[in-house]
């Protein structure tokens, strides 16, 4: 999580104009206020079960959607920052930043299994059913950390260039990383557990940090601190366009059914974007301010967006976050007609 981009979109930035409403109909059918810290990262959906695991700094809550509770927690995960969801073992897995491990936890009981050392600062987490292994993006080290999901053990540290924001896979055997500082985009063959191709991303996105694949087209959809968001050919790194979208982006999302591809934006703007070309935006959906992160139900469609309020004449700091209000973690539901 980039804190000068968290700082950016506090700011009350004014949101972007819709266009071409019409051919998109998504909108906010929930806002459900959660106990706990209001304390943030990366969301994700166990789409079989329904339910969304949301990060608190110190454990993740699991909140089921059909009945809109939360109905366990997975405690332990000092700094989590993400989960991956391995739904053919079953199992789930946390990336905890200031403990540089992985909980590795079922995904029916969410008892714990085990902890795996990892790199420095672990933030994205990924499972990739190609090789059944684990990728976590570590901040700090500048390195990408593989576990053996049969053994739960990290079997190898690969270098990258640059600092890993979001990582994706085809489930075909290759993994994309945004590397947010380099303003690029790094494919690791998941075989091999090697960089074999980095595309140079500068000349239309800066500081990437969302990312999101069609794996049938291996179309990428990376999110850009500059307001756009870039579609790149996975396969040959030509940039396929450079729609707006809102400021303060932190994640992206692609569903495959309905061929929408979603940048969740801290200005307070939920972009929806035509899956093919030539890659339109057809909504900008007003959400919360801060609501930078969310995550995709493939099976359901809906989106679900986190966020809470500033406290009460809180300021901008030049570095760092701004106060939030105690008691207004908030879980947006965003679903379409």
């Amino acid at each position: 999580m980039n804190i000068l981009l968290f700082t950016a979109m506090c700011a009350g930035i004014g949101l972007a104009p819709t266009v071409n409403a019409a051919d998109s109909s998504y909108r906010v059918v929930a806002r459900q206020v959660l106990s706990g810290p209001v304390r943030w990262d990366y969301l994700a959906v166990d789409s079989a079960k329904h339910h969304v695991f949301l990060t608190r700094g110190d454990h993740v809550d699991v909140f089921d959607a059909a009945t809109k509770s939360i109905i366990g927690t997975i405690g332990n995960t000092a700094g989590v920052h993400g989960v991956a969801i391995a739904g053919e073992l079953n199992r789930g897995y946390t990336s905890n930043g200031a403990a540089d491990s992985v909980t590795v936890f079922d995904l029916t009981t969410l008892m714990q299994i085990a902890t795996v050392p990892v790199g420095g600062k672990p933030d994205s987490i990924v499972y990739d059913p190609a090789s059944k292994r684990v990728f976590v993006a570590n901040a700090k080290d500048k390195t990408l950390s593989v576990i053996d999901s049969v053994t739960n053990r990290m079997i190898k540290s690969i270098a990258l260039t640059g600092t890993p924001e979001t990582a994706v896979v085809n489930a075909k055997g290759q993994l994309f990383v945004a590397l947010e500082d380099k303003n690029a985009i790094a494919m690791v063959d998941t075989a091999t557990m090697t960089v074999v191709r980095q595309y140079d991303i500068r000349e239309s996105c800066e500081e990437p940090a969302g990312l999101a694949i069609d794996a049938a087209t291996d179309h990428l959809f990376a999110g850009c601190h500059n307001a756009k968001m870039t579609v790149v050919d996975g396969r040959t790194g030509k940039v396929l366009a450079t729609p707006g979208i809102g400021k303060g982006n932190d994640a992206t999302a692609y569903d495959p059914v309905r061929k929408r591809v979603f940048a969740s934006n801290g200005e307070g703007t939920l972009t929806v974007i035509d899956g093919a070309a030539p890659f339109g935006v057809l909504q900008n959906l007003p959400t919360m301010a801060r609501g930078r992160t969310m995550a995709l139900d493939t099976v359901s469609h809906q989106l679900f967006i986190v966020s809470a309020e500033l406290a009460p004449e809180s300021t901008i700091p030049a570095k760092g976050r701004p106060a939030l209000k105690p008691d207004t973690f908030t879980l947006l539901t965003v679903t379409s007609e």
